[in-house]
């Protein structure tokens, strides 16, 4: 959709993870464990990404790379 730095540092807005299907992220998703990104920035959030995070979330691993530790909202390109 967009370069990681297009994404990155262009100009951005939180929404709700669960309203953030076929927006494009301006910011890293990684679970850890793995430490796998499931989303990068520049990349299409799809509902199979919304629907694993989520179940991550709720079995206790750690995301890294959001503005929101909780991953309750996500940052995407405006």
């Amino acid at each position: 959709m967009l370069t990681p730095r297009e994404a990155f540092f262009g100009p951005t807005r939180p929404v709700p993870l669960t309203s953030a299907s076929g927006e494009v992220a301006a910011e890293m998703v990684v679970p850890y464990p793995p430490g796998v990104p499931v989303i990068a920035p520049g990349e299409l959030i799809t509902p199979d990404k919304i629907d694993y995070l989520r179940e991550e979330i709720a079995r206790g691993v750690h995301v890294r790379g959001p503005a929101d530790p909780e991953l309750s909202t996500i940052r995407v390109v405006v």
